[in-house]
C-alpha cells in the first residue's frame, strides 16, 4: 500500500496526482475541513506566499492540544488524532517481549515476520491531552530482513504506536486503512527520481493549525536514495548512512545521500509528501565542494521559533575535519529552508563526543525560554550516549550543560548496554521540571528498542530510567 502519496506544489497550478514538476514557488495552501477518511488535496489556481500567519505552525511540544489556534484558545475536538475507550480496546496489542534487565524498556522489536521485527529506531513522541484523558503518539522506523518480506520491508518504513501513559504502547503489524488503526503509516517512494526511495526515517511532527480548520500534522523526515558518497582519510571513524547495528563491531555499510523531507496528514497516518526545491523533491540539498554537510544531510529536527522563523536542526560528517556536526537551517514557512552554518561540533579529547555530534533534538523550555538540546555524542570508541546543549536563542550560541553524558549505555546485562542513541526529549506540561527522555537502546548483537528515562527533579543534569507503570 503507497501510504504516502505525493503532492507537488506549483507556481500556478496545484495537483495531487502530478508528480513530475517541482515546487518553484510556495502558495498558498487552502485547507479545507476534510472528514477522516478523505485524501489530503490542495485547490488549483491559488497564488501568493504561503503565510504562516494564517496557518500557525505551533510547537509541537509535549501535551499540545489539537486544534488550537496561535493564541492557544481550545477550539474542538480533533477526532482524528483522539481515540476513544472502545477504540482503543478494538486495537491489536503487542506487549514487549522484553528481554532480562529491561530497566527504561519501554518498546521492543515486533512480533516475528513483523514489518518492525529486526530493527526499530528514531522516536518522535508526543503528548495530546483531551477533556478527559490524555493520549501518546510515537512515530518511528522500522525493519524487518525476512528473505521472505515484500520489498517495502527490506527498507526503513515508518510507523505509528499509540499509549495512554507514554509508557504502554499499541502498535500494529499491518499498513493502517483507517483514522483509528496503528501500524506502519508510510513506505519509501516509488518515483525513480526521489530522494527517498531506499529508506525514510521519522525526524519530528509539528502541527498546522488554523482557527476555521482542522489541524494539520507536518512530519519531516531523512530520505536516503541509491547514490552513495565516499569518505577517504579516517581509517579509525567508520561512517554508514543510514545506520544499521550490526552483530560484529567490525562490519558497517556503505554511505547512501540522505535529504530532508516533508509530508503532511490530517489525522498522522496517512501522509501526503510535499515537495521542496530540491529536483529529488527534498526540502534542501547537501553542501558544495569543501563544505562541511557536502556527504550528506539527515535528522531534520524543527522547531517554530515565531510565526515567521522556523528553525531546522541536522547533522551530517564534516568530511574535512573528520567528526560528526549539527547544523542549523532557517525558513519563514517551513518548507523553503536557507542554511545558516554548523553550530556545535565534536567535543574534548576522551570525553563521550570525541568523535561528534548527531540526531539532535531541540526544545524550548516554557520554564525560562531557552533551548535545550539532546544529542547523541559518538565517542572514540564509536559507543553512543546521550548529551545536553543549551542556547539562550536557539541559533549559533549553543554549549554543552557538562562534559558528561545525561544518559549512558548501562552497565551489565542491560538491555541497551551497547549504547543509547536517537533522543527525543519532551517537557511535562504538568510539572515544567520534568522531563522525559525517549531514547534507542542498542544491547548484545545489536538488538535495538526504545527506552526512557525521567530527568531527576529539577536537574536536568541528570536522567534515571524508568522502572514502568503498574499495567
Amino acid at each position: 500500500m503507497d501510504a504516502a502519496r505525493r503532492i507537488t506544489i506549483a507556481a500556478a497550478s496545484v495537483s495531487a496526482s502530478s508528480n513530475t514538476r517541482r515546487m518553484a514557488k510556495a502558495i498558498n495552501l487552502v485547507l479545507p475541513a476534510w472528514p477522516s477518511s478523505t485524501s489530503i488535496s490542495f485547490t488549483r489556481n491559488q497564488k501568493g506566499p504561503f503565510n504562516p500567519r494564517k496557518y500557525s505552525l505551533l510547537l509541537a511540544r509535549c501535551s499540545t492540544k489539537p486544534g488550537i489556534d496561535s493564541n492557544n484558545n481550545a477550539t474542538s475536538r480533533n477526532p482524528a488524532i483522539e481515540l476513544d475507550s472502545n477504540s482503543m480496546a478494538r486495537l491489536l496489542s503487542n506487549p514487549p517481549h522484553a528481554p532480562p534487565e529491561s530497566k527504561g524498556l519501554v518498546f521492543d522489536l515486533g512480533p516475528r515476520n513483523s514489518w518492525d521485527s529486526t530493527e526499530i529506531g528514531s522516536p518522535v513522541v508526543k503528548r495530546y491531552i483531551g477533556d478527559n484523558e490524555e493520549r501518546w503518539y510515537m512515530w518511528y522506523h522500522g525493519r524487518s530482513s525476512e528473505s521472505d518480506a515484500d520489498d517495502d520491508n527490506n527498507s526503513d518504513q515508518i510507523g505509528l504506536a499509540v499509549s495512554s501513559n507514554g509508557i504502554h504502547w499499541t502498535r500494529g503489524s499491518e499498513p493502517v486503512r483507517s483514522c483509528e488503526d496503528v501500524g506502519v503509516v508510510m513506505n519509501c517512494s516509488k518515483n525513480w527520481w526521489a530522494f527517498d526511495t531506499e529508506s525514510i526515517r521519522p525526524s519530528e511532527m509539528m502541527i498546522m493549525s488554523s482557527p476555521m480548520y482542522s489541524s494539520v500534522y507536518w512530519l519531516y523526515y531523512t530520505g536516503f536514495s541509491s547514490a552513495e558518497v565516499e569518505i577517504s582519510g579516517f581509517p579509525n571513524v567508520s561512517v554508514e548512512n543510514p545506520e544499521r547495528v550490526h552483530d560484529e563491531p567490525t562490519k558497517f555499510g556503505k554511505i547512501f545521500k540522505s535529504l530532508p523531507g516533508l509530508a503532511c496528514s490530517q489525522d498522522g497516518r496517512h501522509w501526503a509528501r510535499i515537495d521542496g526545491d530540491h529536483h529529488s523533491g527534498a526540502l534542501l540539498d547537501v553542501g558544495s565542494g569543501e563544505e562541511w554537510d557536502s556527504l550528506f544531510i539527515a535528522a531534520p529536527h524543527v522547531v517554530v521559533h515565531g510565526s515567521d522563523d522556523v528553525r531546522m536542526y541536522y547533522y551530517s560528517f564534516d568530511a574535512q575535519n573528520g567528526h560528526y556536526a549539527l547544523g542549523v537551517a532557517r525558513s519563514r514557512d517551513g518548507i523553503r529552508w536557507v542554511k545558516l552554518g554548523k553550530i556545535l561540533g565534536r567535543g574534548k579529547e576522551g570525553c563521550f563526543d570525541e568523535l561528534g555530534v548527531k540526531n539532535a533534538c531541540v526544545v524550548r523550555s516554557r520554564k525560562d525560554g531557552k533551548y535545550l538540546m539532546a544529542y547523541e555524542g559518538v565517542a572514540a570508541d564509536e559507543k553512543r550516549s546521550i548529551g545536553l546543549a543549551e542556547s539562550p536563542d536557539g541559533l549559533k550560541n549553543w554549549k554543552r550543560v557538562q562534559e558528561d553524558p545525561v544518559l549512558e549505555a548501562s552497565e551489565g546485562d542491560g538491555w541497551d548496554n551497547e549504547g543509547v542513541r536517537s533522543p527525543c526529549l519532551i517537557q511535562m506540561e504538568d510539572n515544567k521540571d520534568e522531563w522525559r527522555l525517549y531514547y534507542v537502546g542498542v544491547g548484545k548483537g545489536g538488538r535495538t528498542g526504545i527506552g526512557m528515562a525521567i530527568s531527576g527533579g529539577t536537574n536536568i543534569r541528570t536522567f534515571r530510567r524508568s522502572s514502568g507503570f503498574p499495567l
